[in-house]
């Protein structure tokens, strides 16, 4: 990998990871037409740049963080479904991963979801993340299970899942940016231990496109958040629809014209 792929990497990564649009979608497309080729660093390099996007959802946000542990408690509660699930079919998971035909296929369904979203769900009564009670907190986090199949996307999962709970577009995005911070990290985590455990180390120069990543990917991200709660606010989510509908058939695409894609 060389420094400008890491920063085009950093760039997808960024835009693409709190919009409900998948990120993985996105990793397969940039990947292919940078010619990158998947190895063990590169595996770790496309999680572990999330640390730099964890971080712009904190700094945006850093007083709902100091606000109260009520807000982290919601957030662990959160959490746990996916985290259950997670241990539970870590093998089956794995093995969604090596299927892009997966990912285009989810990220078409995604998009047919997303454009008829705004009309089944339009009687949304609470406009405040910090609101969200701790039953609605733990459904939230059954949707987000579904972001386990590739293509997905976290972001729409947890979106959808707290506008079935009647929060508002702009506070359900919100509430997906915050849980982000836990899932993301814990994946994060993981995969680093997992890399370290199978005898694997990061030289100079790869630390040096992690810094990278994770330096574009924080600006980016920040820049992609709020640009996102602005449009979606006053537009919805049926641009996102089309996109995801868009780009799920470009990757079937390319896999029908002989290419070999590969999910990192």
């Amino acid at each position: 990998m060389t420094t400008l792929q890491a920063i085009i990497l950093g760039i997808i990564e960024g835009i693409t990871e709190f919009l409900p649009i998948s990120s993985t979608g996105h990793m397969i497309i940039g990947s292919s037409l940078m010619g990158i080729q998947s190895d063990d660093f590169v595996k770790l390099f496309t999680v572990a740049i999330q640390l730099g996007t964890i971080l712009s959802v904190v700094v945006l946000y850093f007083k709902r963080f100091l606000k109260s542990l009520d807000f982290y408690y919601k957030l662990v509660v959160a959490f746990i479904p996916a985290a259950i699930f997670g241990l539970l079919f870590s093998k089956k998971i794995d093995a969604l991963l090596e299927s892009p035909q997966t990912v285009a296929i989810a990220l078409i369904l995604g998009g047919i979801v997303l454009l008829f979203i705004d009309k089944v769900f339009n009687k949304s009564t609470e406009d405040n993340a910090d609101n969200v009670k701790y039953p609605s907190a733990f459904i939230i986090g059954l949707f987000q299970c579904l972001a386990m199949i590739p293509g997905v996307s976290r972001s729409a999962a947890t979106i959808v899942g707290g506008m079935q709970q009647k929060l508002t577009r702009k506070a359900a995005a919100e509430f997906s940016f915050f849980l982000a911070v836990p899932t993301m990290f814990a994946a994060t985590a993981k995969k680093l231990l997992d890399f370290y455990k199978d005898g694997h180390s990061v030289s100079a120069s790869e630390w040096g496109l992690l810094a990278i990543g994770n330096i574009v990917g924080f600006i980016v991200a920040i820049l992609a958040i709020k640009t996102f709660i602005s449009f979606v606010s006053k537009h919805g989510f049926k641009v996102f629809g089309v996109y995801r509908i868009i780009v799920g058939v470009i990757i079937l695409a390319l896999l029908w014209s002989g290419h070999s894609l590969q999910i990192l």
